[in-house]
Formats: C-alpha cells, structure tokens, sequence
C-alpha cells in the first residue's frame, strides 16, 4: 500500500511539477536573496547563478530576461524536456522510445 502511494505520488509530481512553475509569475524566484553557496561564502557568483530565475523567464517566453538572468539557459532548458519526457515514462514503470530510452 505504501509503496503504490509512492509510485503515485512520484508519477503526480514528475507530471504537475513543469505544469505548476508554469502558472507561477515569471518573476515568482526573482526576489530575495542568493541561496548559491558559492555567492554567500567566496563571494562569486558560479555558472548556475541565475539558473532558476532564468528559467522561469524562459519557460514564460521571456526571452530577453532569461538571457540577462542566466545565459547557460538557452542550452539547460531546451535539454530539460526530453529528460522531463523520460522522466514520466519511467515514473509510469515504461521504457521511453527511441535513443533516450536506452540511456541509462
């Protein structure tokens, strides 16, 4: 019984989770202050600064505000939809087709 609500609840939030960024604001993550260690403790920002709320402005279609946030989002959400895709065939127990499927 536990491990079919597990299983469910796993396979809702793959599904919901894109889907409920989605219906945020777009500028949901874009206050308050910097959770990147690599910002609180040396002081520099690392190459995933800004990932959050750049993805969030591109998944909204805003363009121009994901490429000021955070330039590497351009490559990490395009790659984000296959693996999101994969993610939901094997929530549902399936192998997805084709050449993601075999990757492990």
């Amino acid at each position: 019984m536990i491990k079919k609500f597990v299983f469910y609840t796993r396979v809702w939030v793959t599904i919901l989770a894109p889907f409920v960024l989605f219906l945020l604001p777009s500028d949901f993550f874009d206050k308050g202050e910097s959770v990147c260690l690599s910002k609180m403790l040396a002081g520099m920002e690392c190459y995933a600064c800004g990932l959050t709320r750049a993805t969030m402005h591109f998944i909204h279609f805003e363009f121009e505000q994901a490429w000021g946030f955070n330039k590497l989002s351009f490559i990490v959400v395009p790659l984000l939809f296959p693996l999101w895709l994969k993610a939901v065939f094997e929530a549902q127990g399936k192998q997805m087709p084709g050449l993601l499927g075999k990757l492990t």
